[in-house]
C-alpha cells in the first residue's frame, strides 16, 4: 500500500519516509526470532539476515524526501532506523544526532513512545540515571501505564542504575503485559539475571 502511496504521489516526501520506515522494518524481519522462534533484539541481532536490498531501498527513498526539505513525522522515523541499522553494522554511532531526531520527532508527535526511545538514547550518552529523568511517568501520563515497552525499557535502565529492586518490579509489570510469548521469555530471562 505504501508503494501505491509513492506512485501515486511521487514528490509528497513523508510518502516516501513511510515507505523507507516500512521497508527498513521488514528488511529486518528474519532476523527478530532465532531459528528456535526466540525474540532477538535489535542491539543483537545479525546484519548478516537482514535484507540488504530492502535496505538500500530505503536509503535512497531517504535521500530522495530529504531533497525536498519537508521534513516531517515518517521521514524522522525512517531516519532513526536508518541510524540504528547503520550502529548495528559499524558499531558506531553519534548518540547525540539520534537524541536531535529524538527531540525533532517529539515536537511533531508529542508522543511518550518517543520520550521512552529518547531516554534509552540519553542513556548510552549520560548514563542511566539521566535518562530515566527522561521518562513519562505513568502517573501523569496514562499513555505508558499499561504500555509494555515503557516498562521493560524502564527495567533495562533500572537495571543500568543498579536499581535492582525496581528493576525487577518493572520487569515484572512489562511481562505480565507481554502477549509474546517469545518476547515475554526474553523479559523473563533478564529478570532472573539480575543480582540477588
Amino acid at each position: 500500500m505504501a508503494r501505491l502511496v509513492v506512485e501515486l504521489l511521487p514528490e509528497q516526501p513523508e510518502a516516501l519516509g513511510l515507505l523507507a520506515l516500512l521497508l527498513h522494518a521488514e528488511a529486518r524481519r528474519r532476523a527478530r526470532r532465532s531459528k528456535e522462534g526466540e525474540f532477538v533484539p535489535l542491539a543483537i541481532q545479525d546484519p548478516g539476515l537482514w535484507d540488504n536490498q530492502q535496505i538500500g531501498n530505503a536509503e535512497a527513498l531517504l535521500h530522495r524526501a530529504s531533497a525536498m526539505r519537508s521534513i516531517g513525522r515518517f521521514q524522522l522515523e525512517g531516519a532513526l532506523q536508518s541510524a540504528h541499522v547503520d550502529r548495528c553494522r559499524t558499531g558506531a554511532l553519534n548518540w547525540a544526532h539520534v537524541v536531535e531526531l529524538y527531540d525533532a520527532l517529539f515536537a511533531l508527535t508529542g508522543s511518550p513512545v518517543v520520550l521512552i526511545n529518547r531516554a534509552l538514547a540519553i542513556a548510552e550518552l549520560h548514563g542511566a540515571e539521566d535518562a530515566l529523568k527522561g521518562m513519562p511517568d505513568p502517573a501523569s501520563d496514562g499513555r505508558v501505564a499499561d504500555y509494555q515497552p515503557y516498562w521493560a525499557a524502564r527495567a533495562e535502565l533500572l537495571t543500568r542504575a543498579s536499581a535492582h529492586e525496581e528493576a525487577r518490579h518493572a520487569y515484572r509489570i512489562a511481562i505480565g503485559l507481554e502477549r509474546d510469548p517469545a518476547v515475554r521469555r526474553f523479559l523473563e530471562h533478564r529478570l532472573s539475571a539480575l543480582p540477588d
